[in-house]
């Protein structure tokens, strides 16, 4: 197949793709996960349903290539910010925040515990999961380096805590709440350990 025909084949295939997830994620959003069907997707993206079932074979696999895609974009960025040239524990606290947020917006986003639920079980997420924790962890062995974080905890230990905590941003009620919720896990990094007075 010719050069240009295989790049406007690709171009159109994506374009599809991108049509039908989109669509999905607004239905799903409107209506709930439980009332959208593989039929009605096809109905509103303007596709017959053989053509979407060459795409995908049932809802649960358009979410989750929707979420791994908005996953990657959202660690591209985390992994842009921690690249900028500023102290460690500036970048730390910039992605660690930009990490909580995203968490929040998406929580109100897409609130179909059925969803949330589902997106969760995907493979794509323990890997991305793994990813952050990582780049996390070196920023924190950097700050403790220039000696603005504690260095008696292993990095990827207080990696792990502070995301862990910083989960709770889905059930925040505000950004001043994901704002606390960051200042908190940023003062634990920061914070001597307490000393036990001797009796």
């Amino acid at each position: 197949m010719p050069r240009l025909w295989s790049g406007t084949l690709e171009a159109h295939r994506r374009e599809v793709r991108d049509a039908v997830i989109a669509t999905t994620t607004a239905l799903v959003a409107e209506h709930g996960l439980r009332a959208v069907t593989m039929s009605r997707i096809a109905e509103q993206s303007g596709i017959g349903r053989a053509t979407l079932y060459k795409y995908f074979p049932d809802v649960e696999s358009i979410l989750e290539a929707w979420h791994a895609s908005h996953v990657r974009t959202h660690l591209d960025v985390l992994t842009e910010l921690a690249g900028h040239d500023s102290p460690a524990v500036q970048r730390l606290a910039t992605v660690l925040r930009t990490y909580a947020l995203g968490i929040y917006e998406t929580s109100r986003q897409h609130a179909s515990t059925d969803l949330v639920a589902m997106i969760h079980r995907s493979e794509h997420v323990a890997e991305a999961e793994h990813e952050l924790t990582h780049l996390v962890a070196r920023l924190i062995a950097d700050a403790a380096h220039e000696g603005t974080v504690r260095a008696d905890v292993a990095p990827a230990e207080l990696a792990a805590f502070c995301l862990n905590a910083l989960t709770a941003a889905r059930t925040a009620h505000s950004k001043a709440a994901v704002q606390r919720l960051v200042d908190l896990a940023l003062s634990s990094l920061t914070r001597p350990p307490s000393k036990v007075a001797a009796t």
